[in-house]
C-alpha cells in the first residue's frame, strides 16, 4: 500500500504532515468539481438526452469499491428480466485504435483496460469504452441494447441517469473523510443522499447519517477456482484439499481484501504481494514466487497475466451476493425504469 493511502485509510502518522500540504489542493479540487456540478445543474451545460435508460455503477471515493461485481450482476438481472444490456467504461488503462472503441473477442487488455475485458469476457454482453460516454451510448444503442450500464461515470454529470446505484467499500468506508488529494474522496459524503441505492461491499455502515438511505450490504461470493492456462473449474473446498499452501498476488484497489478471502478459505498464504490498482503485469513481478508452489490471483489480474501464464495459476472468480430482500429492492428499483 503507498503512503498517500496509509494516511487516507489507516490514520497513519504522516498524516501529520501531509493532510496540512495537501488541503489547500483539495479546497481547488473541491471549487472546480462544485463549479462544474452547479454549471449543469443551472443549465449553462447541458446533459443530452439518450434513447435507452441508463444505469450508473459508481462511488464517491478512489480505488476498489467492487463496482465491477455489480456491474456483471445487473447485466446478469437485467437478462433475467428479458432485457437486453450493455456496457460502458472509461476503460482505463487502455489505448484503443478508435473511441468509442466496441470490444470483441480479439480486444485486449492493453487497447480496452482489465475492467471491460473482465466484463466482456464473463457476460457475454456489448462493451464500448471510451472517453465520450454519450457516444459510447449510443454506440451500444446502434448494437441493439435496451439499457445502458456504466461502469463508473457517477461523476460524469454530462451522461444522463435513470439509477444511480453508488457503492462503497464497507470496511475502509470513507477513509479520513477528505477530498482529493488529502483524503480519498472525489466527492463528499452528501453525495449519498442523492443516489438511488447505496450499496456496501462488506459490512454495512449503521451511522445514523445514512439512516434514512436505502442501503444495501452486498458480499462477494467466490465458490471455485479457474486455472489461467487451461480454463479448469475447481470448487475451492476440493482445490484447498490438493494445495493448501499457496502464493498470491493481487493488483486491485484493496489488495488485503482478497488476501484476507483466501485466508477465509482456509487457503495458507506462503508469500502474497499487492501492486497498485489496474497494474501492467509482466512476467518479471513474478520472478519471487516458487513456480511449484500454486498461485492464486483475482480476476482482474487474470485477464491481464494470461498471454504469459504458468500451468499452476488460478484465478478466484468472485459473485455479489445480496439477501432475498435487498435483492428485491435491487429488482424493484430497476424495474420502475424499465
Amino acid at each position: 500500500m503507498r503512503l498517500i493511502e496509509k494516511v487516507w485509510f489507516n490514520d497513519h502518522p504522516a498524516k501529520w504532515l501531509l493532510v496540512p500540504l495537501l488541503l489547500p489542493l483539495s479546497a481547488i479540487f473541491w471549487l472546480l468539481s462544485a463549479l462544474r456540478r452547479l454549471s449543469f445543474s443551472t443549465g449553462l451545460l447541458s446533459t443530452p438526452t439518450l434513447s435507452k435508460p441508463v444505469i450508473v455503477v459508481g462511488n464517491i471515493g478512489v480505488g476498489g469499491n467492487g463496482k465491477t461485481p455489480v456491474v456483471i450482476y445487473l447485466v446478469e438481472l437485467l437478462t433475467q428480466l428479458g432485457k437486453k444490456p450493455g456496457v460502458i467504461s472509461r476503460g482505463y488503462g487502455g489505448n484503443a485504435p478508435h473511441y468509442p472503441y466496441l470490444l470483441d473477442k480479439t480486444s485486449s487488455t492493453e487497447q480496452a483496460g482489465d475492467e471491460p475485458i473482465l466484463i466482456y469476457r464473463r457476460c457475454k454482453v456489448p462493451v464500448v469504452v471510451g472517453s465520450k460516454r454519450i457516444a459510447s451510448a449510443n454506440l451500444l444503442i446502434e448494437q441493439g441494447c435496451d439499457i445502458i450500464i456504466s461502469d463508473d461515470g457517477l461523476q460524469h454529470y454530462r451522461l444522463p441517469r435513470d439509477i444511480e446505484l453508488l457503492i462503497v467499500d464497507g470496511k475502509r468506508l470513507y477513509g479520513n473523510g477528505l477530498l482529493l488529494p488529502a483524503g480519498p474522496l472525489r466527492e463528499g459524503k452528501w453525495r449519498l443522499a442523492s443516489s438511488d441505492l447505496v450499496i456496501y461491499n462488506g459490512q454495512r455502515d449503521n451511522s445514523p447519517r445514512h439512516k434514512n438511505l436505502a442501503n444495501l450490504a452486498m458480499t462477494l461470493c467466490a465458490k471455485e477456482v479457474c486455472n489461467l492456462n487451461t480454463g479448469q473449474f475447481m470448487p475451492i473446498h476440493e482445490f484447498v484439499s490438493l494445495n493448501n499452501n499457496v502464493n498470491a498476488i493481487a493488483g486491485i484497489g484493496a489488495p488485503q481484501r482478497f488476501f484476507d478471502t483466501l485466508i477465509e478459505k482456509q487457503f495458507n498464504l506462503i508469500k502474497a504481494k499487492g501492486f497498485v490498482d489496474h497494474h501492467r503485469f509482466s512476467l518479471a513481478d513474478f520472478s519471487q514466487f516458487d513456480d511449484n508452489i500454486p498461485l492464486l490471483m483475482t480476476e482482474k489480474d487474470a485477464v491481464k497475466c494470461q498471454r504469459f501464464c504458468r500451468s499452476n495459476w488460478w484465478y478466484l472468480p468472485v459473485d455479489a451476493s445480496f439477501n432475498t430482500t435487498e435483492k428485491q429492492l435491487l429488482t424493484n428499483t430497476i424495474a420502475a425504469v424499465l
